[in-house]
């Protein structure tokens, strides 16, 4: 199916993505898929009324009964899974097993959710005084705003959406302006979800979901509005500095997601193969355009140049193409300015002593209109100023060691903390790597890559990553507000810690 069919398959209106300012082309071809129509900042202010309206009627809604809601909507994303999932491929060209990959990180949170929805627990304190009680309480936060990135157009949004519904929020989307499409669709389906909803005696208010799709003055307006009470925002480091100070400035809350730099280090009791199989997956997967792509390979010095040939020899293997047609590995980046920044990256490590193998274009002839790149290796003599900024793109650079506290050092010299890997047969490094002297990152795998996160844990980083937590098992209390309450039953008034104030 083409994108229209795929559209009109999900349940998007031709009017709604015709006759806009915002043109959408395929990263696959150029082609164009759609023009969406752009809010203003007015618009928004709108319609974070609307949503803080919705939030004040759901929010006394049972949580069970929220999560019957998100059970409906994972059921929506069952049934629609394999047209999402190619609106995803056309619109920011994955390779169809990762956008079904997508959709299905969707419809896991959705599961993940329903079940939390009636564990969304406080506690019991003992009080000090005779004849009283203490507890806490989450209660329902308030208007969650979601800006979300191109490389994860929709399972992103689902992350924070599915949590914040059942803990009695209402959100809006700000999407990516390079993905609006599968914004629309996703919408679309959570309004049928509504409906069956309501159709079974559900009462859910309009406008609990809310899409605006438009460029950074939309953003702006949802950050600054003193009614959206959580900004979950994902993107690059660089967002993040403009988002964060800003929400803190009106005293809002954050929950930010940003850049990563990831390293694997590879021991020598290493399995190779293994870990061949997970850094070129981690490191070319998704076109190098995911937060926990492999930047960087760190490989003691007695297998670096084995390991290093064996990963030269397999990146030139990997085939290069519509990300539509099976058997390709690698589609396109999402635009030419990606495929620029790679280049520049590219001329600075040669600048820094890099030897480069691949990073050319490839498909300019039968894709003049799309950005192509071959991956590249790149064998640094040091951890060099390129090395350490994020370049979202197919570019690997190797580093060797001597000894593990080296690895671990080099590894953490980097402003960016989300995920970390060491491939090693050795207890005693894989205790090392985790312990408080180890990795420094959100996530710290041990035999697998530094890619493909599960709902079931935590997903987030440190330093410049910006310490947000999505998925996992507490992250729902960023959805909720805490109340202590304490509840005396007694004939008396005690004061807490003796203090006296006789009448």
């Amino acid at each position: 199916m083409n994108a229209q069919e795929v559209l009109n398959a999900l349940g998007v209106p031709a009017a709604a993505v015709t006759g806009g300012s915002l043109k959408v082309r395929s990263p696959i071809d150029g082609a164009p898929l759609g023009a969406v129509h752009e809010a203003t900042p007015a618009q928004m202010s709108e319609a974070v009324a609307r949503a803080h309206d919705a939030f004040l009627q759901w929010r006394t809604v049972p949580a069970p009964k929220r999560g019957e809601l998100v059970r409906l909507f994972g059921e929506e994303l069952r049934a629609n899974k394999a047209a999402l999932a190619r609106l995803v491929s056309l619109e920011a060209g994955k390779v169809s097993s990762e956008g079904e990959g997508e959709v299905q990180e969707m419809i896991d949170i959705c599961d993940f959710a329903v079940g939390q929805s009636r564990q969304l627990h406080g506690l019991t304190i003992a009080s000090e005084r005779p004849g009283h009680r203490m507890m806490e309480q989450y209660l329902p936060l308030g208007v969650v705003g979601i800006i979300s990135a191109f490389n994860f157009p929709v399972a992103v949004w689902a992350w924070n959406a599915a949590l914040a519904l059942v803990a009695g929020d209402s959100c809006i989307w700000k999407p990516s302006e390079k993905t609006p499409l599968t914004a629309l669709a996703t919408q679309a389906l959570f309004e049928k979800a509504v409906a069956a909803f309501v159709a079974q005696g559900g009462k859910a208010p309009a406008h609990l979901s809310q899409v605006l799709n438009g460029r950074a003055a939309v953003g702006e307006a949802m950050v600054d509005d003193h009614r959206v009470a959580l900004v979950s925002a994902t993107g690059s480091t660089r967002m993040g500095r403009a988002v964060g100070p800003r929400v803190a400035a009106r005293f809002g809350r954050c929950l930010l997601e940003l850049g990563g730099n990831n390293a694997i280090i590879v021991t020598p009791s290493a399995d190779l193969d293994l870990a061949v199989r997970g850094i070129l997956f981690g490191a070319y997967g998704t076109a190098g355009q995911r937060c926990t792509t492999t930047r960087r390979v760190i490989a003691h010095a007695s297998i670096h140049d084995e390991l290093v040939a064996r990963l030269d020899r397999a990146r030139a293997q990997l085939k290069i193409g519509d990300p539509t047609v099976a058997g390709h590995l690698i589609g396109p980046l999402i635009d030419a300015a990606a495929f620029d920044a790679m280049q520049q990256a590219l001329a600075d490590a040669r600048v820094q002593g890099g030897e480069v193998s691949g990073g050319g274009r490839a498909l300019a002839e039968q894709y003049p209109d799309a950005w192509y790149a071959v991956p590249a290796l790149v064998r640094m003599p040091a951890q060099t100023e390129v090395v350490k900024r994020e370049t979202f793109a197919p570019v690997l650079y190797t580093l060797k060691y001597e000894t593990l506290e080296q690895a671990i050092a080099l590894q953490n010299d980097v402003p960016q903390g989300l995920s970390s890997a060491i491939f090693t047969n050795d207890v005693r490094e894989a205790e090392a790597f985790m312990s408080a002297s180890g990795s420094d990152c959100g996530i710290a795998n041990v035999n697998i890559g530094t890619s493909g996160a599960e709902i079931g844990g935590a997903f987030g980083g440190e330093k410049e990553t910006g310490g947000g937590r999505e998925s996992g098992s507490d992250a729902w209390k960023a959805y909720m507000r805490r109340t202590t309450n304490t509840v005396n039953y007694s004939r008396e008034l005690p004061l807490a810690q003796g203090v006296k104030f006789d009448i």
